[in-house]
Formats: C-alpha cells, sequence, structure tokens
C-alpha cells in the first residue's frame, strides 16, 4: 500500500479526499486483520501519524503494542524497529 499522507497541502478536490478516505479505510482493515478489539487505539494511532505528531504507548506486556507498530509498518511498507525502555 502507498503513502495514505497527501503530497501536497493545496485544497484537495471531491475525488482526492475521497481517495484519502478509501486509502484510509483500507489502512484500518489492514491493521484490524492482526489487531483485534483494539478500535480506539488504532484510530488514536492513525490520528496521530497524520497530523505529523508522535506516539507513546505505554501498557502491561501483552497488550499487543509491538503487534500493532509492526503491523502498520508492514501496512505502509516502512521499516520497523523496536526500542524497548525500563
Amino acid at each position: 500500500m502507498t503513502n495514505p499522507l497527501p503530497s501536497s497541502t493545496m485544497p484537495a478536490s471531491d475525488q482526492e479526499l475521497f481517495q484519502f478516505s478509501e486509502k484510509c479505510r483500507l489502512l484500518r482493515i489492514q491493521i484490524h486483520t492482526q489487531i483485534i478489539g483494539h478500535e480506539s487505539i488504532v484510530e488514536q494511532l492513525l490520528i496521530s501519524l497524520l497530523a505529523g505528531g508522535h506516539c507513546l504507548l505505554i501498557g502491561v506486556p501483552g497488550l499487543a503494542k509491538t503487534l500493532l507498530v509492526r503491523t502498520l509498518a508492514e501496512a505502509l511498507s516502512w521499516d520497523f524497529k523496536r526500542i524497548q525502555f525500563t
């Protein structure tokens, strides 16, 4: 899948908005094939990504944080490196 971010800051046409919306929908579907039942977290992660922000995922072991980020990286054809802080 290609990067869903628009390539310019120019006002988008209805067609461009539809294409962007469709790419976001397909990205969500692709993530939810591996991440089940965490709709809110996936939504917040995508909002942060599309807004150009950063995310810090904090939680107890076993919540699929690494799987979520690895799945997102695979869906966008990005490299994935895990950093762990204790």
